[in-house]
């Protein structure tokens, strides 16, 4: 009877390990020894997510078929995520493992931990921190979209300048009312002078509506509720086409470049399957799977979807744009003045 405990026990532990190398081969980001520390930290996680559920929790739903790992799935804007990281920080609360934002850079050093994942080697090196506190899984890439039923491929502004041209459009043209990260290139390419003249052009000629939302925004110009976005995420313009929604983007110089970023929380009730949820993330799995809802990969190894985006994207200016919390206060500052008269 003790023979065949043994025997068992041993077969058992043969049997792990074999399912353990099968499930390696089909996800090169799973390291079985990772999985295992994870899997004693209680087989579960938190991650905070500013992605849409309809993208998050099928993404996820990989992972944990990948892993067994439950995965509690927090989706909120970002300034509501980073104002709730900071309190929880402050209260020495152990409330989340994982954050996958678009304002990653933003957020106060010592709320993430440093760390090295193995994916992160594969991504572009301007989607890597310094401080290797973030890494970036897409790409925002900034620029102006259109709906395709009420304006012709013809008629698109060849410069921003063009667009003071249009008058036409006034009151059919929009812009998030947060994009101070856009504007920051603007003034970069252009010159402090140039930018705001050019801007203060555009806004007498076409008197755009700030809106609340950039995925609201992309719908908006797909359904034709406004023709043109002076500028909003190619992500999500082609997230409403793919969709069947008449839109598309066209890019004009320059082409402001920020991040959808993973990090891990300095108080992590579960380090390593953080860890491996990061790395998760940053894999070609994961990035392929994101690039089907128009998400722009930050990994030469993925295609853009459709295909040719970031090649046509690269023959413009592309200014990658961190800014910091205070920085970005002063950009917004700026731009409320510009477009809002505030």
């Amino acid at each position: 009877m003790s023979y065949r405990l043994k025997s068992i026990g041993l077969a058992g532990l043969l049997l792990a390990a074999f399912v353990s190398h099968a499930a390696a081969q089909d996800h090169p980001w799973l390291d079985p020894k990772l999985l295992e520390a994870a899997k004693a930290e209680g087989g579960e996680m938190t991650i905070y997510s500013d992605t849409n559920e309809g993208e998050g929790l099928p993404l996820f739903k990989l992972f944990e078929a990948a892993t067994g790992i439950k995965t509690n799935y927090v989706r909120g804007a970002d300034p509501p995520l980073m104002a709730r990281m900071v309190v929880e920080f402050r209260g020495n609360q152990k409330a989340w493992d994982v954050a996958q934002l678009g304002t990653m850079d933003k957020i106060p050093a010592q709320l993430l931990q440093q760390f090295d994942p193995a994916e992160a080697k594969n991504v572009s090196p301007a989607a890597r921190d310094k401080d290797r506190r973030w890494y970036g899984l897409y790409a925002n890439y900034n620029t102006p979209a259109y709906n395709t039923q009420h304006v012709q491929a013809g008629e698109l502004p060849k410069t921003y300048a063009d667009f003071v041209q249009h008058k036409g459009w006034a009151g059919h043209v929009a812009i998030d009312g947060t994009d101070s990260e856009w504007l920051y290139a603007m003034y970069q390419y252009y010159g402090d002078d140039k930018a705001a003249a050019l801007i203060k052009d555009v806004v007498a000629a076409l008197q755009p509506v700030t809106t609340d939302g950039h995925l609201a925004q992309a719908r908006s110009v797909g359904s034709g509720e406004y023709w043109v976005s002076l500028n909003n995420f190619v992500n999500l313009t082609m997230n409403v086409k793919l969709a069947g929604g008449p839109i598309d983007y066209f890019p004009l110089d320059p082409v402001a470049l920020t991040f959808g970023a993973v990090g891990i929380s300095a108080k992590a009730p579960h380090p390593n399957t953080a860890l491996l949820a990061a790395n998760f993330l940053l894999s070609r799995e994961a990035q392929t799977f994101l690039a089907k809802f128009g998400r722009i990969p930050t990994r030469a190894d993925v295609e853009s979807n459709p295909p040719g985006i970031v090649a046509a994207i690269n023959n413009k200016k592309v200014i990658t744009v961190l800014l910091s919390a205070d920085e970005e206060h002063k950009w917004q500052k700026k731009f409320d003045e510009l477009f809002k008269g505030k």
